[in-house]
């Protein structure tokens, strides 16, 4: 017998303003625009941008990860749209979803510059652990952010992760390997 469920996601998922979805190839120019005009905002928390990094066939391979990702159940990728006009904010995705004895994933997220501060990054980190805990049935959430990343350390405590300690030249970010603050959080652990 399993102990968990595959779970077909198709539908979107909502709370707090946003909706949470599936990206797609139509995406393409709103993200664009937005990564574009938010690079300034994300590139001191991000690996380095390729050189073709906002370019369609970049879109469309990026695209074709997810689809595998989830398909394999190993990623759920989340477009952030604002649920009033369907704008997108950002994204927000599980990954490297293992199974097994350890049930866990790591969640990643970014935010439009335009739209920092006004919650929606709360509110889609929020959604995205209830799915992650109450649909895939996972029982741990990892997170890293680099000790500059204020606001990053800020959103997680808020939502009830527990800082467990420093990676060491965890991730390639911008060209360097840099240390990361890593965070968890439990399906038994209180959520805001």
């Amino acid at each position: 017998m399993a102990v968990w469920r595959e779970t077909p996601w198709d539908d979107p998922l909502i709370g707090e303003g946003i909706r949470l979805r599936m990206p797609q190839l139509e995406d393409y120019e709103a993200w664009a625009r937005l990564r574009s005009a938010s690079r300034a905002h994300t590139e001191p928390w991000e690996p380095a941008w390729t050189q073709d990094e906002l370019s369609k066939g970049a879109f469309r391979r990026r695209i074709e990860r997810y689809d595998a990702d989830r398909n394999a159940g190993t990623g759920y990728p989340f477009f952030v749209m604002r649920a009033r006009d369907n704008v997108l904010l950002g994204a927000c995705n599980l990954n490297n979803v293992r199974r097994g004895v350890l049930q866990s994933a790591d969640i990643g997220y970014w935010i439009g510059s335009p739209y920092v501060r006004q919650g929606h990054t709360r509110a889609a980190v929020r959604r995205v652990l209830a799915f992650a805990f109450d649909e895939l049935r996972l029982h741990r959430i990892e997170a890293a952010c680099q000790p500059a990343n204020t606001a990053s350390r800020t959103l997680l405590e808020a939502v009830g992760f527990t800082h467990e300690g420093l990676a060491r030249a965890y991730l390639n970010i911008a060209g360097e390997w840099r240390d990361h603050e890593r965070y968890a959080i439990l399906s038994t652990d209180p959520r805001s």
